[in-house]
């Protein structure tokens, strides 16, 4: 089955009309897109916007032998002309199948938002699923045998669909995913590419032809991931982000709950809020035997909170328990930690501080805490595929 994107834009494209946000004014050349349309084997055309013809020409096909137009959202604006020879667009009604003479068999998929999915299988066997904007599935069930060789959906704004697809099984290790739907709210060039690999998804320009089943190199996600940056940096938000689609993370907090401080908790409140109702939180700075079972992705927030811990527990910030053996201590505590993180076989983002950069402690308890986070940084970055640094929110990649 042979699929041409014809656009993977948001309903109104990219840039949007008349838009002067930054994102919208870098939008040119490969990084602009229309308005998503998917041309399935030539026979099939999933989403009918402007210039969807034209479109087709420049990717070298045509529209004339298409034999049915489905529309997965409603369309906001003026009606669309329909090109002279193609059939009346339609929908499916939610759980219905349609059989197509071409041999393509179209199911439609309730979804929680205004919108229809599509799951199309071809007269070879290979299965694809279409998602609208801004829409997930609805009802899924566990075990029900669906696994698609493509997925295209709104990956950027509802991670949350291709989460539910991974918790039913609906999605494994070899569907390609493709990122649709594109709009002003995503970042454009290396930083889009980098946020939906850490997805397990990837992005293709206008006019690309994609063999359903045939893509070999799905992004592999990274494994292990060392995420730092400063106070209010964003460095929590871009760890986060990193694993919102997936389901069932563990989100390993390491602060505690510190009885009485209301800053502290207001900061725990916006942190919860922000996480996915799916994604279950343990409190706790035990790490290694986490890290040595099998399970869920973790998310570990924050490496800094971790050491603390650590070195109240060695008695680090006496001189004397130092250096009768506390620094000997929290180095084997370290040792254990990274060498933990080596061995995992789960997914696990973790966030630290940058402390470094900035004025010198003027106490010796402050240096010893500044110098030992830098030494555990480092030796946890070492044992990650991938680490960042969040500076003003943005994302600058130190490996991976």
């Amino acid at each position: 089955m042979e699929l041409t994107l014809l656009g993977t834009g948001a309903p109104t494209g990219l840039p949007r009309p008349a838009c002067p946000c930054a994102a919208c004014a870098v939008a040119l050349g490969a990084d602009a897109r229309a308005a998503t349309a998917l041309l399935v084997d030539g026979a099939l055309l999933l989403d009918l916007t402007p210039g969807a013809a034209f479109a087709a020409a420049r990717a070298g096909h045509s529209l004339g032998q298409v034999a049915q137009v489905l529309l997965s959202h409603p369309h906001d604006g003026p009606a669309v002309e329909v090109p002279a020879g193609l059939p009346q667009p339609g929908r499916v009604p939610d759980g219905r199948e349609l059989a197509l003479l071409t041999g393509h068999r179209v199911r439609a998929v309730a979804m929680d938002a205004p919108g229809t999915g599509y799951a199309v299988t071809g007269p070879d066997g290979q299965r694809l699923l279409y998602l609208p904007p801004g829409g997930a599935p609805a009802g899924l069930e566990e075990g029900s045998g669906d696994v698609y060789d493509m997925v295209l959906a709104d990956v950027v704004g509802r991670p949350d669909a291709l989460a539910k697809l991974r918790a039913v099984g609906a999605v494994g290790p070899t569907t390609d995913v493709v990122a649709v739907h594109l709009d002003h709210d995503v970042p454009p060039g290396a930083e889009l590419r980098r946020r939906l690999a850490a997805a397990g998804a990837r992005a293709v320009p206008d006019g690309t032809t994609l063999a359903v089943g045939a893509y070999g190199e799905v992004p592999d996600v990274p494994r292990r991931t060392l995420v730092l940056g400063g106070a209010r940096s964003g460095k929590s938000l871009e760890a986060e982000r990193r694993l919102e689609s997936f389901p069932d993370v563990l989100y390993v907090a390491t602060g505690g709950t510190r009885g009485g401080d209301t800053e502290w908790a207001s900061r725990v409140s916006a942190h919860r809020e922000r996480r996915p109702g799916s994604w279950r939180t343990v409190e706790t700075c035990d790490l290694v035997p986490l890290l040595a079972e099998d399970g869920a992705p973790l998310l570990i927030d924050c490496l800094s909170l971790w050491l603390t811990d650590a070195m109240d527990a060695v008695g680090a910030w006496d001189d004397a328990e130092w250096a009768g053996g506390g620094e000997r201590a929290l180095r084997e505590r370290v040792r254990e930690l990274t060498e933990a993180v080596r061995a995992t076989t789960r997914t696990v983002v973790a966030v630290s501080n940058e402390v470094g950069s900035g004025i010198v402690p003027a106490t010796a308890s402050g240096r010893r805490y500044r110098d030992e986070l830098g030494r555990l940084n480092a030796a946890f970055a070492e044992r990650c595929e991938h680490v960042l640094l969040v500076v003003a929110g943005q994302a600058l990649a130190l490996r991976g």
